[in-house]
């Protein structure tokens, strides 16, 4: 039977998030192949908790802990960690030292897709649709002017490293556009601020796991508040149907396009990608390689929409992860 390590929290404002995928990944493993155990990785203290709720500290040398008189080792990790160091490609790396495989890319490309202005400029170069946008740097100095007579108004600022919409707003007005870029920096040194596209917001899940990439059913979102923000997302505020209001052509460009996007990014394992349908044309917004797993996520009812139990996709992901 394998050992599992199902590691969850990490060290940003996505780790609520990341503790229910988690336990939803710990929840249906399959008890006759695996032997799940609950791990917990935070700034201050790295442990595993039993089902007694008792902690034991993970050693990080070998990413082993002391169970009583004996040291537990993994024969794979099941990556649930939004954000970084999960999805950043910190842990990636540090699993690659040790030869423990898991789930999810690798390093390199964790920390391309995770990084919106590299992932942006990359796929744009390659014949992406993309919104207009432009990037800065903390203390870089910018004019207010020449942004927005590139972007325009409505816009969005965005930090480039995070997820879930955190550190994102809208802006209407020049006077409000100060503010936000300075928000935004508050989570990033590097920001994206990206001109406003009206259309339809579609979220599309993917996995491979082999040599066949796999589009699950496309789901569109529509949002109670000003975008799909944090609220949006995890607190009921939209509705996402699924599968989307989309005509054959669209959908068929769609799936086009995603399946182009998974492999100029070389990834394998799962993803999920958000897209503005605009004028009948997808416009790519970004990629998340860890997407949430959790009750209210997306991609798992876009799988049972799919037909695919959780158990089968979760046990299909770690046999894939372990053999590649």
């Amino acid at each position: 039977m394998k050992k599992i390590a199902v590691i969850m929290g990490g060290y940003s404002k996505e780790s609520s998030i990341s503790l229910k995928s988690g336990n939803i990944v710990y929840e249906n493993l399959c008890r006759k192949h695996f032997m799940p155990y609950r791990v917990y990785i935070f700034k201050d203290k790295w442990f595993m908790k039993d089902d007694q709720n008792r902690e034991y500290i993970i050693n990080k040398h070998d990413f082993s802990v002391k169970l009583n008189e004996e040291i537990l080792t993994f024969d794979c990790i099941f990556n649930t960690i939004h954000g970084t160091p999960g999805e950043d490609g910190i842990l990636p790396s540090y699993f690659d030292l040790l030869n423990i495989p898991y789930t999810g890319c690798n390093q390199q490309y964790s920390n391309l897709t995770f990084n919106k202005k590299y992932c942006l400029s990359l796929l744009k170069c390659f014949g992406i649709n993309i919104a207009k946008s432009m990037f800065l740097n903390k203390d870089q100095f910018f004019s207010e002017e020449k942004i927005l007579k590139r972007v325009g108004l409505p816009c969005f600022v965005k930090p480039s490293k995070s997820g879930s919409s955190i550190g994102v707003s809208k802006v209407y007005k020049q006077e409000d556009l100060h503010n936000s870029i300075k928000d935004a920096f508050q989570y990033d040194e590097e920001i994206i601020i990206e001109s406003f596209l009206q259309g339809k917001e579609i979220s599309v899940g993917v996995f491979s796991f082999g040599n066949e990439i796999t589009v699950l059913p496309i789901t569109e979102i529509i949002s109670q508040n000003d975008f799909f923000d944090f609220e949006s997302k995890y607190s009921g505020k939209s509705q996402e149907v699924t599968p989307a209001n989309l005509s054959v052509k669209v959908t068929n460009r769609v799936k086009r396009m995603v399946k182009k996007i998974y492999k100029i990014l070389n990834l394998s394992g799962i993803s999920r990608s958000e897209f503005i349908i605009c004028h009948d044309k997808p416009y790519f917004l970004e990629i998340n390689t860890i997407p949430g797993l959790s009750i209210e996520s997306i991609f798992p009812k876009q799988l049972k929409v799919a037909n695919i139990s959780l158990s089968d996709f979760f046990s299909d992901f770690i046999n894939y992860s372990m053999n590649k």
